[in-house]
């Protein structure tokens, strides 16, 4: 029995994190007023801890496929989440609030990777350094995708281009983005909500968001009863629906690789679209589909949403501790100072940019700007996790949106992600930057188009959330 210990002490070692980081949260003066997640501080300390190697037995890469695991059960679970009952929660339709995510992921995929390809290639011309470009231009699949899609396309760049340390890069790029997140995200939220500009006023800070724990005479209540426990318990019985899409959507994949596998319509590899990096994406369809089903047969009250966001809000929280000791210390040791340079040229601009497109995207434009800033910069976990701060319960339409952003992306996007992207380093300088330039340049031209949709004032509030998720 003792070979199955490994990944189970794993997973242990990412909820002990997540502990202690609520722990130092609450006790720590500097780390409290910060407002800094519980998350983030364990995800650190088990950095830390890997890189002094005082966690025998255990190294970064033990805890990649759970960082992926957690990333897609965040929003399966979202996407099995009824609408919210509160029509003033709505920023009007999911469907164009989401595009309005789409433009600002979109924009920031193209401009990300052109400012890191620049970087690095003025970098080397003023040191002499010889830093490979495209460890300056992989900061897009880091911080815009997150370390799943860091490491496929780092991990293709190795393998096939002899990009070194690729992969590895793109991981830390993904790991700062989740830092440069919380650091400007964090301060970004809480002067949203100390001014009372976000919509859902059960967010706000008082003594209890402050000290990370609810004191006694304010505890709330988290979710029903479902199912008796007599017979079986409201949590199991909703793991269980959740597990039941995971399965469907693992059988789905199954079914369809061997039937895509030598269909290449234009030389285009659609195998890749049913590969299991794209498991949470079907996922998401399965989760739709089934709730669509729920909602159909009258079966509803079956299910409590309160439950399905709290499992949300927990796999959110473990992909963030995951991701962050899922670093390599050498590498980041190795090509600090280019990488810092980056980072930092690249956070300023998709700042400005969410920012300036959020306040034009109408009502929720301010959630919407603090939940693009998230997914630009680490993943869609922690726009996820910063929506969380303005909208602790996640009841605005935003977190619906983002869920409708995460399909539209794939369209949208889909001559990068899966043409360009992983033939990159065989596309030239100029030919890259025409490609990743020119996509944020399309979608910027066609900001002017979606406010032409944009709402009156009050309209959005006036009609109830109608679309799925």
């Amino acid at each position: 029995m003792g070979t199955t210990f490994h990944g189970v002490i794993a997973f242990a070692l990412l909820a002990s994190m997540l502990l202690c980081g609520s722990l130092l949260r609450n006790r720590i003066g500097l780390l409290r007023n910060s407002l800094v997640p519980a998350s983030i501080i364990g995800g650190l300390l088990g950095f830390i801890l890997l890189s002094l190697e005082l966690i025998p037995g255990f190294e970064a890469a033990d805890f990649t496929a759970l960082t992926f695991h957690f990333f897609t059960l965040s929003f399966m679970s979202l996407c099995l989440t009824g609408n919210s009952k509160d029509a003033a929660l709505s920023g009007g339709s999911i469907v164009r609030g989401g595009l309005w995510l789409t433009l600002m992921w979109s924009i920031s995929l193209g401009l990300q990777g052109v400012i890191g390809y620049g970087v690095i290639t003025g970098y080397d011309a003023l040191t002499g350094a010889g830093v490979s470009e495209w460890l300056g231009a992989i900061i897009t699949h880091g911080f815009t995708q997150g370390p799943g899609q860091a490491l496929t396309y780092g991990g293709i760049w190795e393998k096939e281009y002899g990009i070194e340390n690729a992969a590895q890069v793109g991981l830390i790029y993904a790991s700062l983005g989740f830092l440069v997140a919380f650091l400007v995200g964090v301060p970004m939220a809480k002067n949203f909500i100390r001014r009372g500009l976000n919509a859902n006023k059960a967010s706000n800070i008082d003594d209890d968001f402050t000290s990370g724990f609810y004191s006694d005479e304010h505890k709330p209540v988290s979710g029903h009863m479902i199912s008796h426990p007599a017979n079986l318990d409201s949590l199991a019985y909703h793991l269980g629906l959740l597990a039941l899409a995971y399965v469907l959507t693992y059988i789905w994949l199954g079914a369809m690789q061997p039937v895509v596998a030598d269909f290449q319509p234009g030389g285009i590899n659609l195998s890749v679209l049913f590969s299991y990096n794209l498991f949470f994406l079907h996922g998401l369809a399965v989760c739709v589909l089934l709730r669509l089903a729920i909602d159909r047969l009258g079966l509803a009250h079956r299910v409590d949403d309160e439950t399905l966001k709290r499992i949300t809000g927990s796999s959110v929280d473990f992909m963030v501790v995951g991701t962050l000791m899922s670093i390599k210390f050498a590498v980041l040791y190795a090509l600090l100072t280019p990488i810092l340079l980056v980072t930092l040229a690249v956070t300023v601009t998709t700042l400005i940019g969410c920012l300036f497109l959020g306040r034009l995207s109408g009502n929720l434009g301010r959630e919407r700007a603090i939940t693009a800033f998230g997914c630009c910069c680490g993943s869609t976990g922690t726009g996820l996790l910063l929506l969380r701060m303005m909208d602790a319960n996640f009841s605005t339409s935003v977190p619906k949106e983002l869920a409708f952003f995460n399909l539209a992306i794939i369209v949208t996007n889909f001559h990068i992600l899966f043409v360009f992207a992983p033939l990159v380093p065989s596309l030239g300088g100029w030919t890259y930057l025409m490609v990743f330039g020119g996509t944020a340049l399309f979608f910027l031209a066609c900001v002017p188009l979606l406010m032409k949709r944009r709402p009156k004032a009050g309209q959005a509030s006036a009609n109830p959330i109608k679309e799925p998720c």
